[in-house]
């Protein structure tokens, strides 16, 4: 029988079942077909998981001249005695506590907090709403960064039920003037909304079943989040309907792209202080496609509304 050296024989063009000496060693032809097949496939997952850590790295590395900027935002607002509050809202899997990260990773710890409240105790459920999260604001000089804020009540709250429809309209009527309010004395609040397509947020739920280091972050609200879809979009939509103002604007981050996401969310928050750039040779305008303002976000969901009579956004 003829030696066969070569791995990349097929199936079309011999019998699979035949032997075949590789090496002194007699080797059926199927099973090295079978190998050899194995193989290419964990190369090829080899060069995507390989193409996936150059790109990651360097989406990281471009992101290190805006984080410097903050670092000089931060000295800004530390000798201006400013305070800062920046929302961090959207769907669950949005990307919200990357960015956060991402935003912080250089800052000076003393300067700035984050902040993720839990549920209240039926202690705090007895108090005006708004107080434990004033509780939580910054002092001259200080950035607070909310990983979800007061708006739960008007997003995650009524979905689940965890708020009387009382509570809710109280929330809404009540809100506008409260950051006015925040804004007139003199802090800088921006709130930014993450949003992601039902899609991608369900390939990033699967992924967190199967991650043992991204296990943690799957709770039982996210897994109703898929079935409740349309209701957290209706809940944004009169979120934004009713909470959007001059004063206190809403700015929608597309967030499939986390990378793209990442590093638009910090222009955005530069942009919000009159700061002296470190860089004037950066970009500092934000990508159309990624960030958008709570006004033209309105606009496309009530085109929606007319054209399909039902919101998906």
């Amino acid at each position: 029988m003829a030696q066969h050296e070569d791995a990349s024989v097929t199936e079309s063009t011999t019998d699979p079942d035949q032997w075949v000496d590789l090496h002194g060693e007699r080797v059926r032809l199927a099973d090295l077909i079978a190998d050899h097949a194995a193989m290419r496939g964990k190369l090829a997952k080899v060069k995507k998981d390989t193409r996936r850590a150059v790109l990651k790295r360097r989406s990281e590395q471009g992101l290190k001249p805006f984080q410097a900027e903050l670092i000089q935002m931060q000295k800004h607002l530390e000798q201006s005695n400013k305070r800062m509050i920046i929302l961090f809202e959207g769907r669950d899997a949005a990307g919200k506590g990357g960015t956060i990260r991402r935003v912080t990773r250089y800052m000076n710890e003393k300067r700035y907090r984050v902040v993720a409240l839990g549920r209240p105790t039926e202690h705090q459920r007895t108090q005006w709403f708004f107080q434990r999260y004033v509780e939580q604001f910054p002092y001259g000089g200080q950035q607070v960064l909310f990983d979800r804020s007061w708006y739960n009540r008007a997003m995650v709250e009524p979905v689940f039920g965890f708020c009387t429809p009382e509570e809710y309209e109280h929330f809404m009527h009540g809100v506008v003037g409260f950051e006015k309010d925040i804004v007139r004395q003199g802090t800088i609040l921006v709130k930014l909304y993450f949003s992601v397509t039902k899609e991608e947020q369900a390939r990033r739920f699967e992924r967190r079943k199967t991650d043992p280091l991204r296990q943690w972050k799957l709770s039982e609200i996210d897994v109703q989040a898929q079935d409740r879809w349309d209701e957290f979009t209706y809940q944004k939509y009169e979120m934004l309907r009713r909470t959007h103002t001059s004063r206190a604007p809403w700015t929608i981050i597309r967030s499939n792209n986390k990378m793209k996401a990442r590093l638009n969310a910090i222009k955005v928050i530069l942009n919000a202080v009159p700061y002296q750039r470190l860089n004037s040779e950066l970009d500092f305008v934000p990508d159309p496609q990624v960030v958008v303002s709570g006004a033209r976000e309105l606009e496309m969901m009530e085109a929606q509304l007319l054209r399909e009579g039902r919101l998906t956004i």
